[in-house]
């Protein structure tokens, strides 16, 4: 019953973190975190963070999630700068980084250090989801961090593990850690990508002979990123870029011909998971800081120091010189890459210090690092105790804090007037599908009808029928401007008529509840009908 309480309370205290976070304009993550300290603090029931537990649990969905829905088309456009920063900011961080923590604290031995500047050098793919969700950046930054958190988990786990493992051992091997990083990340990649294609195909040739099932469907787009990560753990490949290539490899192996009732009903769950999973995340990761904060005498002792606010002074330290690694990594990436010049005699534009300052502050830590420092081992090969294993937990543990704290403070400050290369301009290509969906349209209800009215005495009907639905795409046609920039007067005229609608929709549901409430017509029909109505003013709402 204990784990029935526990499981609730933290599902309670997202809910309530929400609702405060809205009601005050906090920043949410900061919200959780700080609840959940109070949860660790009151006589409730906590949990204590275990790494594999978590590992397991949480962070499959979520990124599996996130990869799912990341559009594909920004990943290939920006892949060099987020490589770049995904494997090449991280092995400067772990070295450079490293060496100051070493001199910083001469008590930490140096394989200790670089494991500690390992797991605080990847940016976590749910902490810069939920700073990005409430931070208006721009498109294609938010992509770029988005993708980086989604590889660089792996190659900062995989350089921790190596420097764990040269502090157990005493020795290590480059050639053999770059083998052993290509298998990690080549392996999970294709084990990712593997198994949802694997149960793609076997999900359309079920619903093919038996037809397709609603819940099955949504159960199994659950299971698949949890046996994409076991699987890759199992032959020891990185988990998370398994997960992240099966969330990839979802968005092109779905099925076009799926239900809309299961699109719908998919996103909806997956919408609560994400809620859920990521609010329980940061509320977990206060209810360690009490614990964490509770060793600082003891972390305190094996510096050699007095006075706890060399801790703090350390926190900061390690701040300071990873975001100013970060900045450096950032300037020069984007100076090579995504500013460089396309054509000859164009002009290069140079990234701005402010654009650079966002994307460096916008690299947020989270429970990743936490989780990870955590796995630090508890004692050597000789039985001795792991060398200041509380100060590398509780300096991780303020490194995620202050970068959470100053994302979320200064970001929004920082994200307006950004210079920035044009966008792409989207709208022209999204006129000419809508042309060419509803002419599409219109030949598929032309042969529809033929196809339904053959050889039957109601043709007319057939062809009425047909008529009214294919004026309706007719006018869509024509409202679509000819030329590849629409007028600011079909704009006007289209959100005017989208406008109309939502409100005819809004007072349809309002006589449907009355007539259910007044007991006309039973409360089965009246579900159904509403739900048609929010669906309908669902697609003029988000249009």
């Amino acid at each position: 019953m204990e784990e029935i309480g526990v499981v609730l309370s933290l599902l309670a205290a997202v809910v309530v973190s929400s609702a405060f976070a809205r009601a005050t304009r906090l920043a949410l993550p900061l919200v959780q975190i700080s609840l959940g300290a109070l949860i660790a603090l009151s006589p409730l029931q906590t949990v204590r963070l275990d790494p594999e537990i978590f590992f397991v649990l949480f962070l499959p969905p979520l990124l599996f999630l996130d990869g799912w829905r990341i559009p594909k088309r920004e990943l290939v456009r920006h892949r060099i700068v987020i490589v770049e920063l995904a494997l090449g900011l991280v092995v400067l961080t772990v070295v450079g980084l490293g060496f100051f923590i070493h001199w910083l604290i001469p008590a930490m031995p140096l394989p200790v250090a670089f494991a500690l500047a390992a797991i605080v050098s990847p940016t976590d793919p749910v902490a810069v989801s939920a700073v990005t969700r409430r931070t208006p950046i721009p498109r294609r930054v938010r992509y770029i961090l988005e993708g980086e958190s989604l590889l660089n988990d792996a190659s900062g786990l995989v350089c921790m593990r190596f420097a764990i493992a040269a502090m157990l051992t005493g020795s290590f091997s480059l050639p053999g850690a770059v083998v052993a990083f290509l298998w990690v990340a080549i392996g999970g990649l294709l084990i990712g990508a593997s198994v949802t294609w694997g149960i793609a195909a076997l999900r359309r040739w079920a619903s093919a002979r038996l037809g397709e099932d609603t819940g099955t469907e949504i159960l199994v787009s659950l299971l698949i990123p949890f046996g994409a990560y076991l699987i890759a753990e199992l032959l020891h490949c990185s988990g998370i870029l398994a997960v992240v290539a099966a969330g990839v490899t979802m968005s092109l192996t779905e099925n076009q011909e799926s239900r809309a009732v299961t699109r719908v009903r998919r996103t909806a769950v997956w919408d609560t998971v994400q809620l859920a999973a990521s609010g329980a995340i940061f509320v977990l990761l206060g209810e360690q800081i009490p614990e964490i904060v509770s060793g600082a005498s003891e972390t305190v002792r094996q510096t050699g120091q007095e006075g706890a606010w060399r801790l703090a002074l350390y926190v900061l330290a390690i701040v300071g010189i990873l975001a100013l690694l970060r900045f450096a990594w950032v300037w020069t990436s984007l100076r090579l890459t995504w500013f460089r010049s396309q054509g000859v005699g164009e002009i290069r534009p140079r990234p701005g210090r402010k654009l650079v300052l966002m994307m460096s502050l916008a690299g947020v830590r989270g429970t990743v690092t936490l989780a990870g420092i955590l796995t630090l081992p508890l004692a050597l090969a000789d039985g001795s105790p792991f060398p200041v294993r509380d100060l590398a937990i509780f300096l991780a543990a303020g490194v995620i804090l202050v970068w959470l704290s100053a994302a979320t403070l200064f970001l929004p400050s920082l994200v307006t007037r950004l210079d920035l290369p044009p966008e792409p301009m989207d709208e022209a290509a999204e006129d000419r599908l809508r042309r060419a969906a509803a002419e599409a349209a219109i030949q598929a209800i032309e042969a529809a009808q033929h196809s339904l009215a053959a050889g039957r005495a109601d043709a007319d009907f057939h062809a009425d029928a047909a008529a009214r639905i294919m004026e309706m795409y007719r006018l869509r046609i024509e409202a679509s401007p000819d030329e590849a920039e629409s007028t600011p007067l079909a704009r006007r005229i289209e959100s005017i008529e989208r406008q109309l609608r939502i409100a005819g929709l809004r007072a349809e549901r309002r006589a449907i509840f009355q007539a259910g409430r007044s007991g006309a017509i039973d409360e089965i029909t009246m579900r159904k009908m509403v739900r048609e109505v929010d669906l309908q003013e669902a697609r003029y709402a988000g249009s």
